[in-house]
């Protein structure tokens, strides 16, 4: 029986199933579930490149997501958690596939979704110390703006550059503001060569005289990622809930006023990550240092160090969405902010947690198709209103 079910998935790959066979593979997903996983499983540990489990073409399909029970994931540990999450997923999309493949022309007579939004972009709005304020979307490239030994370049590849001449007089109380809207983001190259990635609804508030100040001091609300220019003077990034002092580094700070924790994640480098009188209970601990693979958690007045999953804290700024056991209220506040929507919700929501990946940059529809895999949520599309159902 096992290798009947091997050689149905081989064929299942290689499109080369009959109306016969893709019936009987369809019912082993439903008769046999525990049979089929195994033999993915199985396939995917003989290293089959040459013929199913090659990875090029099974990673459109690895990156589906799919709600995994928590119970039984806190007991498997986290090798064996990626090989049978993964198994299950080509599970979901393998009975997805076939089930799509008869039933293509009612879904093409009755779409899901009457609306499609496309994701967001390069997006910013500059204000400058004068209030007058620039957009970054609309603005062509070269010079945009200068004065006092410093001059603001808009690159062709997106970026905003702050070019400091040796004779600059900028005076302290300047203040740039950088803002990027729902559905945009920008990266920027400080005065002082700090690079920074702003993700969506999210701005950056510093002088333009940071390349000299002793004190190297940013304002940030929404998520940033900093690779900051390594120097002698401090570099520190203000929140409404927390203070990051860092020398040179790579963090990720998401600070968004909707979620209900403030994360700090370290790439490189170290930093003292300080908590504010308002976001921590007297009696907790208000100040930790952070070493490479760490998070800090600023959540229900407390403050906490705990392992970091490095691929979900920066998957934003590599182009991704990354759910590691997240809930899908969480994953639809990221939806909302890059796609530049509004969420609702109706019925009673799964309760179950989402593990997968799939770029930022396709349309809504495919993300949301996605989730639809797992069977345990649905959505409907309508302009730029996303309906969430059971």
């Amino acid at each position: 029986m096992k290798n009947r079910t091997v050689y149905l998935l081989q064929q299942f790959e290689l499109r080369k199933l009959t109306s016969a066979e893709t019936a009987e593979l369809l019912d082993l997903t439903t008769t046999d579930e525990d049979g089929i996983t195994a033999a993915i499983v199985d396939m995917m540990e003989a290293e089959l490149t040459a013929e199913v489990v090659d990875h090029q073409k099974w990673a459109p399909v690895l990156n589906r997501i799919i709600a995994v029970d928590k119970p039984r994931a806190k007991k498997i540990n986290k090798m064996l958690l990626f090989r049978w999450t993964a198994a299950a997923i080509l599970l979901v999309a393998l009975s997805f596939a076939l089930l799509f493949n008869r039933s293509a022309e009612p879904e093409r007579k009755h779409p899901r979704f009457a609306n499609d939004v496309k994701p967001g972009g390069d997006k910013a709005i500059l204000t400058l110390a004068d209030g007058s304020n620039i957009s970054l979307t609309d603005a062509k490239n070269g010079a945009i703006a200068g004065g006092q030994g410093i001059e603001i370049v808009k690159t062709k590849d997106g970026q905003l550059i702050y070019n400091v001449s040796g004779n600059s007089k900028v005076a302290p109380g300047a203040v740039n503001v950088i803002t990027t809207p729902r559905g945009g983001q920008y990266q920027l190259i400080m005065p002082d060569g700090t690079k920074v990635w702003l993700n969506a609804e999210s701005a950056i508030k510093f002088s333009p005289a940071i390349a000299s100040a002793d004190l190297r001091e940013v304002e940030l609300s929404g998520e940033a990622y900093f690779e900051v220019a390594k120097t002698h003077r401090p570099f520190v990034v203000k929140t409404s809930r927390q203070t990051v002092n860092v020398l040179g580094t790579h963090f990720n700070i998401n600070n968004y006023n909707d979620e209900p924790a403030v994360q700090t994640t370290l790439f490189e480098g170290s930093v003292l990550v300080t908590a504010s009188n308002k976001a921590v209970s007297e009696q907790q601990l208000k100040k930790v240092y952070l070493v490479p693979g760490q998070q800090s958690v600023v959540r229900n007045h407390a403050l906490t160090v705990v392992p970091a999953n490095m691929e979900e804290a920066l998957a934003w700024k590599n182009g991704n969405f990354v759910f590691a056991n997240e809930r899908i209220e969480s994953i639809m506040r990221k939806v909302a902010r890059w796609y530049d929507i509004e969420v609702i919700y109706q019925g009673k929501i799964t309760e179950n947690d989402f593990v997968g990946s799939i770029s930022r940059f396709k349309k809504v529809s495919e993300v949301l198709n996605l989730l639809e895999l797992t069977q345990a949520v649905h959505f409907k599309v309508e302009g730029r209103r996303i309906t969430v159902m059971p």
